[in-house]
């Protein structure tokens, strides 16, 4: 099963019999009551992979190279559903994202981007001069605050 899927593992199941009988997503969507888009969903995964595609499978990554190699066959003409069987990908969605991306950003959008939070723009050092004013401005703040603070207790004590 797809980690995100909305489907039990029994809807999914059920889905993926009918699907082995000849019903359409569509017919399976209206028969079974569920969101048409999961039961798609699961349709093209099934498409591709068989009964394996009830199966969560570990994410793999693919590299830069294997990316844009399946978007330039895509984009030249090829089935994503055929892609992603060749390949191994999860569904034929994978390659229409890859091919999204690729159409927006170029080739630098499939390549792999870092993790974590981008680094601040670093400012010069302060001189000792401006720390010393930053710090004396906090310090008035917090007096000023703490001032507010205790006038206010004052006032609700009778």
């Amino acid at each position: 099963m797809h980690l995100g899927s909305t489907l039990t593992r029994e809807d999914a199941a059920a889905a993926v019999e009918m699907f082995e009988e000849g019903y359409s997503a569509k017919s399976v969507a209206r028969s079974t009551g569920r969101a048409r888009n999961s039961i798609q969903m699961l349709h093209s995964r099934w498409q591709v992979r068989g009964r394996s595609a009830l199966e969560t499978r570990e994410r793999r990554l693919y590299s830069f190279e294997t990316k844009l190699e399946i978007v330039r066959r895509h984009v030249g003409g090829e089935s994503g559903r055929l892609l992603a069987e060749e390949y191994g990908l999860p569904s034929p969605g994978t390659v229409g994202n890859w091919a999204t991306i690729y159409r927006r950003d170029g080739e630098d959008g499939l390549r792999k981007k870092k993790s974590g939070r981008r680094p601040s723009k670093s400012s010069p050092p302060l001189s000792e001069t401006d720390t010393l004013r930053l710090e004396n401005e906090r310090l008035r703040a917090e007096v000023a605050y703490l001032g507010k603070l205790r006038a206010l207790r004052s006032r609700e004590r009778p």
